[in-house]
């Protein structure tokens, strides 16, 4: 049996400039967080002539052709694993759908432990590229790169999206004490709704390709907000970060209908009125975490959770994608 985890992940600047409409045209800039919320993926082989899938719902065919998981599917094509008697099982500390990156955390852990069945070694970067070529490249997804690079190597990192389809990624040039202040004072709420990143983003990923200007200038300014906020984070200064944080969801929510909606608009008010210095939606947007930095969390917790919303407790995390056990 083989046991992988890969790490959810949390924005903190830069976000929508990953995907390739974008960032093969002017490069991107993204600033990640990997936390200790993970997607699980065990591999056992079986003596049955099947090949077992494990989700939301259970798969058993005779062939990889036949999988209608296409994540799965794909996976299993790129490794090279044609023969049945494999029992494939998934699963996650939080939901997908909810912002933090579950469908890169999920392909990263399921090709990690793909590689391990074959005795294959591969680095977090191939790793990365990998995940990305699947969704991205076989399956047409309108996603970006920031959710496979930052499951495959864990951390607070910072990445450039080359129009070369190159990625560097390099650890945020931030000291302990900061680290650990930005760590205790990032609250996660979740709204009650969840959705699909990839139907968020298909309205941007369009106006991309079609060179729309609004959009570009959009993204241009999410982008120059990302470096100000890795200024802020390498500097210290926590209060600019949270500053940014409201800057850069004022301006999102107002690029899409679909973005926010009244409940949402109203905890983030109710947020912001009660010890968070700033805030914003996490992921593509519509629903899922939201996300404060306070520094008086026992006021903001309370305000939260008397307004019916569930908060998830998290740290950083700095392993990535990883092997959890092998026999």
């Amino acid at each position: 049996m083989i046991i992988t985890r890969s790490p959810l992940r949390i924005s903190l600047g830069g976000g929508g400039t990953d995907l390739p409409s974008y960032y093969t045209e002017h490069s991107g800039f993204v600033i990640a967080a990997a936390i200790n919320k993970y997607v699980y993926i065990t591999l056992h082989q079986t003596f049955v002539q099947e090949l077992i899938v494990k989700y939301s719902r259970m798969e058993r065919v005779q062939s990889v052709d036949e999988v209608q998981h296409p994540l799965v599917r794909e996976a299993l094509r790129l490794v090279g694993i044609t023969a049945p008697c494999l029992e494939i099982t998934s699963m996650a500390d939080i939901p997908a759908g909810t912002g933090l990156g579950s469908s890169g955390s999920f392909t990263t852990a399921l090709l990690k432990a793909l590689h391990v069945l074959k005795k294959a070694l591969v680095s977090p970067t191939e790793l990365a590229d990998e995940a990305c070529h699947i969704e991205i490249d076989v399956l047409k997804q309108p996603v970006g790169k920031q959710d496979q690079y930052i499951a495959a190597y864990g951390g607070v990192t910072c990445f450039r999206f080359l129009p070369n389809h190159q990625v560097e990624g390099w650890p945020l040039k931030i000291d302990r004490d900061t680290l650990y202040c930005l760590e205790d004072n990032l609250l996660l709420f979740f709204t009650g709704y969840t959705r699909s990143a990839s139907e968020m983003l298909k309205e941007q990923d369009s106006k991309s390709r079609n060179h729309e200007k609004e959009m570009i200038a959009r993204l241009h300014f999410v982008k120059d907000l990302g470096r100000e906020s890795r200024e802020a984070l390498e500097g210290g200064d926590l209060a600019e970060f949270a500053r940014l944080m409201n800057v850069h969801w004022e301006y999102k929510r107002q690029t899409s209908c679909h973005m926010s909606n009244g409940n949402i608009d109203e905890w983030f008010k109710l947020g912001r009125d009660n010890g968070a210095l700033g805030g914003k939606l996490v992921g593509a947007g519509g629903g899922g975490f939201l996300m404060f930095y306070a520094e008086d969390k026992m006021r903001l917790r309370r305000a939260m959770r008397d307004a019916g919303l569930q908060e998830v407790r998290f740290g950083f995390d700095f392993e990535g994608t990883k092997v959890l056990s092998q026999s």
